[in-house]
């Protein structure tokens, strides 16, 4: 078959170039623009990089609209329902779903790595009492290269994999004494014979002074929401952490890159200002008011966790978490709080009220895992860095196969310079 090509052609001077077409396997095929400006002269502009292709992929697909996400070839539909958190994790790091044998191997090698070096507490320490636990996570995790040397050769198969192990093993553990921290509370061991998520909510809700038992709905709701988060495809944080390890820098920086990128709120905040808003609106009274207020074009109001960016149909993660979102609430939620009353009320004119229809402003998987985190107890300030432990594995996996690829490359993009043009110094006292 020959060869699919685009002709570019320079209205200026004339010339022309052809330019092949990369071949997807599923969605939009892609035009390599390799060539562009070595023989045309041209950047191509593209803000935000809303229409390029950064690197090849096997990981994620996702089809915003259709409304379709896919982890290595498997519906995010099949994993969540059949499947665990360490069990997608394998699939991601090793492109294949375990065996029971695999399966149990990975899961030891994760449980027996969650411990974090003794002198990381006083690191801990060093931030101020009411320091925000992502800033935290990116100190802590960024600290990590400087205690585990035997795992930063990014040219050794053998490191990346160790150090993709450890990072997916202590990130609950580094969460929940950033945590700890931040309301007093002395540091939690792991505790090995616990789920991942079980151990997670061991650590962060259990005391010294009396028995903690891990609540199985809370454990699965977890287990459920971090699935649904662990990768999506090339977005902020994942497109910084490749950024980041095509420097060659290692992995433990790329991380936390990646969480840094992550905790603005453009990007892995979405559900903590689903409660913001929430706390805004107020009553289920005031609901009318702000429903006009969003319908309005000149208001600023907009109603969180109602749409997505890259979703143009029913976000396929919302379909899933709806009906734990409303186990958890019936069975962990305080019935009496009115915040839960106001979101249901919210859900239920979200799918039914025909502007929020006809603009496909459906609840997202944001609007349900803040409801979710609100009701085990998880305080907003920590949203977030739920989010960060359930990505790690979709980073470091992304970060393994850049790190792989044949023709991996520092990562520069290019600009567009609007900038005044070269001027001579004047001196300081004739300005």
């Amino acid at each position: 078959m020959a060869e699919r090509t685009v002709t570019v052609t320079d209205n200026t001077s004339g010339r022309q170039i052809e330019l092949p077409i990369r071949r997807s396997v599923q969605g939009p095929d892609a035009v390599d623009i390799g060539r562009f400006f070595r023989e045309l002269g041209y950047f191509t502009y593209d803000p935000g990089f809303l229409s390029t292709a950064s690197c090849h992929s096997t990981l994620t697909y996702l089809d915003g609209e259709q409304g379709q996400l896919m982890y290595r070839g498997y519906p995010i539909e099949q994993l969540a329902v059949k499947s665990s958190f360490l069990e997608v994790a394998y699939l991601m790091m090793y492109g294949e779903l375990p065996t029971g044998k695999q399966l149990e191997d990975f899961t030891h090698i994760i449980v027996h790595h969650s411990m974090i070096n003794e002198a990381l507490k006083s690191f801990f320490r060093g931030f101020y009492h009411d320091a925000h636990p992502m800033a935290i996570m990116v100190g802590v995790v960024g600290s990590l290269s400087a205690f585990y040397h035997d795992s930063t050769d990014i040219n050794n198969a053998s490191h990346r994999e160790i150090a993709a192990h450890r990072m997916i093993a202590k990130m609950p553990t580094i969460a929940a004494a950033s945590y700890k921290h931040s309301i007093g509370e002395p540091q939690v061991y792991p505790v090995n014979s616990l789920s991942y998520t079980g151990n997670l909510l061991h650590m962060m809700f259990s005391i010294p002074c009396e028995e903690y038992v891990v609540d199985p709905v809370a454990e699965q709701a977890l287990d459920l929401i971090f699935i649904l988060h662990i990768d999506h495809e090339q977005n902020a944080s994942t497109s910084t952490v490749r950024l980041a390890g095509s420097s060659g820098a290692n992995p433990f920086a790329c991380i936390a890159s990646g969480i840094a990128a992550l905790w603005g709120p453009a990007h892995g905040g979405a559900n903590e200002a689903v409660l913001t808003m929430l706390n805004e609106i107020g009553d289920v009274k005031n609901i009318p008011g702000f429903l006009a207020r969003a319908k309005d074009k000149k208001d600023p109001f907009r109603l969180m966790g109602f749409g997505h960016r890259v979703y143009k149909n029913y976000d396929p993660r919302a379909r899933i978490i709806r009906e734990m979102c409303h186990k958890v609430l019936s069975q962990l939620g305080d019935a009496n709080d009115p915040m839960f009353e106001l979101a249901l009320r919210l859900e239920e004119i979200a799918l039914n009220d025909d502007y929020f229809i006809e603009r496909k402003l459906y609840p997202n998987v944001d609007f349900y895992s803040g409801l979710i985190y609100k009701a085990l107890g998880i305080p907003t300030n920590m949203f977030t860095v739920m989010f960060a432990i359930a990505r790690t594995v979709g980073w470091v996996a992304q970060w393994m196969e850049m790190i792989g690829e044949e023709n991996q490359r520092i990562g520069r993009p290019r600009q567009l310079y609007v900038g005044p043009t070269q001027r001579d110094y004047v001196p300081i006292d004739r300005r």
